[in-house]
């Protein structure tokens, strides 16, 4: 049977890409969503950073760029909301049109560039939010990034960090968006390390004893050496955990010529298992010392539990919504339950890097069935 989004859906990929995402938007503000009427499963209940999430599902940046929406997020079963990407000053992005689909690759191609109605309208509407009786429940990241025009990124970070910082249950720096030029070199050893010191100077100066985690969002697209050279300065910095990843510049061969050839960060089925091998990566190199949220191309429960079991404490979705409907989020829920009691966890978070604790387990297992031979030889 299918499910009432997938009746409409025909409908919905008749618009321009950008123009579904503001009519669904505007529905969302006009309360038409159906509410998640089942309470998370306990197993499914997440405290990391001394914040405690419903579930470990959110919403990735992106989709709620200026914090319009936040509560039917919640409605909607998220456990975590991530606003954003804010800047400093209102900006309108790259020319239009700069949403593309490809519906037989469940995939997407953006250079949005950081639309945004900037850092002042952003925190109006968190306020309004944060005000409401009863509010509704679920962790709230704010993504910030510098404007277009900036030359110098550590001001645009440490203003909004400024502005906004105190009112974040953690904030989130981006440096790995493909659509902002110069924005990725920020994920170079010292122009990182840089940037995190000023910024994390500027959280100990204006959050008082409301200290918001603070995350760095990264690219797929780096070499080994790279992400070994990050992982060292998080590490070195004490940054409190990491999103993996951001979209790719990457083209695989089977996507069709008229889709790949469109600039921009691709994101959808095609970004599953380069973001995957990120979140691996990167948890064998810092051995699960910094958290982990995974993101790219979650299109079911089963790749959001491959990304926990590779390393994520967290996941997030965004262009599988596109895909899937608001169903996702209630069908990664059940999937992550059953999944993770299939392999004999009593809670999610016993899930979070059981791959490495397997290969290891293997790899101790023939180290001494090879010793044993060896002994017996």
């Amino acid at each position: 049977m299918k499910s009432l989004y997938h009746l409409v859906r025909p409908l919905v990929f008749c618009m321009a890409p950008e123009f579904a995402h503001k009519a669904t938007l505007w529905s969302l503000k006009l309360g038409l969503v159906i509410p998640f009427s089942q309470t998370p499963h306990t197993m499914l209940r997440t405290v990391l950073w001394d914040r405690v999430f419903p579930n470990p599902v959110g919403i990735a940046a992106g989709f709620d760029k200026n914090g319009e929406v936040i509560s039917a997020l919640f409605k909607m079963g998220f456990g975590f909301a991530e606003l954003g990407t804010v800047t400093l000053k209102p900006q309108i992005g790259n020319p239009k049109p700069r949403i593309f689909r490809c519906v037989s690759s469940e995939a997407v191609i953006n250079r949005m560039g950081f639309p945004s109605q900037g850092v002042a309208k952003f925190k109006e509407n968190l306020s309004a939010f944060l005000g409401k009786k009863p509010r509704p429940v679920g962790v709230i990241g704010i993504n910030i990034g510098m404007n277009k025009d900036q030359t110098d990124p550590a001001q645009d970070y440490t203003a909004l960090i400024r502005t906004i910082g105190p009112m974040a249950d953690y904030l989130a720096i981006n440096v790995s968006s493909p659509n902002t030029p110069g924005l990725r070199n920020l994920q170079q050893k010292e122009p990182l390390a840089e940037l995190l010191t000023a910024v994390m100077d500027e959280r100990a100066q204006s959050c008082g004893d409301h200290l918001p985690p603070l995350l760095v969002k990264l690219a797929p697209d780096l070499s080994d050496e790279m992400l070994a050279d990050i992982a060292e300065v998080l590490l070195d910095k004490k940054v409190d955990g990491v999103i993996l990843t951001n979209t790719t510049l990457a083209r695989p061969e089977d996507l069709p010529e008229s889709f790949a050839g469109e600039k921009g960060g691709l994101s959808g089925s095609p970004l599953t298992d380069i973001s995957t091998a990120i979140i691996r990566r990167f948890y064998a190199l810092t051995k699960g010392k910094i958290p982990i949220i995974g993101v790219g191309g979650i299109m079911s429960g089963l790749d959001a539990y491959t990304k926990i079991r590779a390393g994520a404490s967290l996941v997030q979705i965004y262009s599988g919504l596109v895909y899937e409907g608001p169903e996702l989020v209630r069908s990664i829920h059940r999937d992550l339950v059953e999944l993770a009691k299939a392999d004999g966890f009593v809670h999610i978070s016993e899930a979070v890097g059981a791959d490495h604790r397997e290969e290891a387990r293997e790899a101790n297992q023939d180290e001494k069935q090879r010793y044993a031979a060896h002994v017996h030889a």
